[in-house]
């Protein structure tokens, strides 16, 4: 059975607490149907009384969308009435904020062969709160999307004309430490030069931060990051659970998935020095997400079966 359209629950939900919003005016024609051509977001730091805060933009082309809304959600879900689609949307973030809105389209004119015109479904932002926005449905002119934070905060969310914009204004006015997350730098990879790994900073909540800092790795690399060179290799994953520091071990599972695909190099290559940039790790387990690794005991770095060549 087809899912139900999202803008239908979305319209429930609001009475229930979630923010939906209809903009001004009348009813757009289906030729003046907005097209999402852009997802971006950016820090702006404390200034004139108010405090920092992340902001997240949807750019569309034509008007802006009739109806918008947002609201915070439990768990990561796909944006569809029916529970089809089994399984949660893998998305680093400690909240999840969703941001929808229909009549807009996201393929050229509405064609679904003419690909996506606003970039990847998923896409990692380095700020304080805002770690990853992800796609969660798109069906008849109507979307939705997650953002991973790191946090639930006070939110914001109007438009803005001239070109047309949802936005959306979330807090970030609180402390944050300074971390490494490592990706793989695939020029040098390819080149077979060491090290074939590059750290990057990220800004996670403490004390926590170990964890952050592999949210932040399985959020992947920004587009700057990319365009630079470097890569999560995730091995078939799609997130990690069970995280835990004792006696100079960490020990961390993996989550959804776990394959070397017969490479040598793996998610191991950047769980282990992102995980051993902290004082209190010496030595990695890793498990696959049935729980098995090769040496679960012992002070030495372990990797699962599925992660050999």
């Amino acid at each position: 059975m087809r899912a139900t359209p999202r803008f239908i629950r979305c319209a429930v939900a609001a009475i229930t607490g979630a923010a939906l919003v209809a903009a001004p005016g009348s009813a757009v024609a289906h030729d003046d149907i907005p097209t999402l051509v852009d997802v971006r977001a950016a820090h702006h730091p404390a200034a004139a009384g108010r405090a920092a805060y992340d902001r997240l933009v949807f750019e569309f082309t034509g008007p802006v969308p009739e109806h918008y809304g947002l609201s915070w959600e439990t768990e990561p879900r796909y944006g569809t009435a029916d529970v089809e689609e089994v399984g949660l949307v893998p998305i680093s973030g400690n909240a999840y904020l969703e941001v929808f809105f229909y009549e807009a389209w996201s393929h050229p004119e509405g064609d679904l062969g003419g690909g996506i015109t606003y970039g990847p479904r998923s896409r990692a932002f380095a700020l304080p709160n805002i770690m990853q926005v992800v796609n969660n449905d798109d069906f008849e002119a109507s979307m939705s999307f997650l953002v991973g934070v790191s946090q639930r905060a006070p939110v914001r969310l109007f438009t803005l004309t001239s070109p047309s914009r949802i936005v959306v204004d979330l807090d970030a006015g609180f402390r944050t430490v300074g971390v490494r997350t490592y990706f793989q730098d695939l020029p040098a990879y390819v080149a077979g030069r060491d090290p074939d790994v590059r750290a990057v900073t990220r800004q996670v909540l403490p004390p926590a931060t170990a964890r952050g800092a592999l949210q932040r790795l399985f959020a992947g690399p920004t587009k700057a990051e990319q365009d630079a060179g470097l890569r999560l290799v995730s091995s078939g994953a799609k997130g990690f659970s069970d995280l835990s520091i004792v006696d100079g071990v960490a020990k961390v599972r993996l989550t959804g998935g776990c394959t070397s695909g017969g490479s040598t190099f793996t998610v191991a290559g950047l769980v282990v020095p992102t995980l051993k940039q902290f004082p209190s790790v010496s030595w990695v387990k890793i498990y696959a997400p049935d729980g098995t690794t090769e040496h679960p005991t012992g002070r030495s770095d372990s990797v699962p079966e599925c992660l050999e060549p």
